[in-house]
């Protein structure tokens, strides 16, 4: 979590993944969010959220959902930041992001030589934060092996069912969809 990050970026994986965990305790998945303090954080619509952890006391983290949102832009420039990403993703944990999360990605050098993507409106500017990054323009998400990227906001619904299906199976993935009831059926 970062100020200005966009709310359904991470509540939208965060249903999935924290339904995975709810109704499939058996399966042994622990759902968190982090901060770098126990402070709220005010998100990109005006939700205040408390982070459960902070980066130093959350442990060892298997999967990272990034989010984006406005915040981003700010986190771009921020070396710390940067440089925590490098660590995590060299440490073995599986780098997501959804929406502009991936321009703090491709910053941080975790999409070069990829593909990826994010919110359309920023398609043209991903390639510029990083070296040889392969814009998919049309994906809803894609899984470069260690890295996920998810377009925007609804995209990374998406993205958090593929992850059930990738780190358990396609029939787990299918029984949270049912779960949360997740049927996109646009009216418009």
């Amino acid at each position: 979590m970062f100020e200005g990050a966009e709310e359904l970026d991470f509540a939208g994986p965060w249903e999935v993944l924290a339904a995975w965990a709810q109704q499939w305790p058996d399966d042994g998945v622990e759902v968190l969010t982090l901060a770098d303090s126990l402070e709220p954080v005010r998100c990109a619509k005006g939700l205040r959220v408390l982070p459960d952890a902070t980066w130093e006391t959350a442990g060892k983290l298997d999967v990272l959902v990034y989010p984006g949102g406005r915040g981003t832009r700010r986190e771009l420039a921020e070396a710390a930041t940067l440089e925590r990403l490098r660590g995590l993703a060299a440490a073995g944990t599986l780098m997501t992001s959804v929406c502009t999360g991936s321009l703090v990605y491709a910053a941080a050098g975790l999409l070069d030589g990829r593909p990826a993507t994010t919110y359309w409106g920023e398609l043209d500017y991903l390639p510029t934060l990083g070296r040889d990054i392969e814009v998919r323009r049309d994906a809803r998400f894609v899984d470069s092996g260690e890295v996920v990227t998810a377009a925007g906001v609804s995209a990374g619904i998406d993205m958090a069912l593929h992850l059930v299906a990738r780190l358990h199976s396609p029939g787990r993935a299918r029984d949270v969809r049912r779960y949360i009831q997740y049927d996109p059926e646009p009216p418009v």
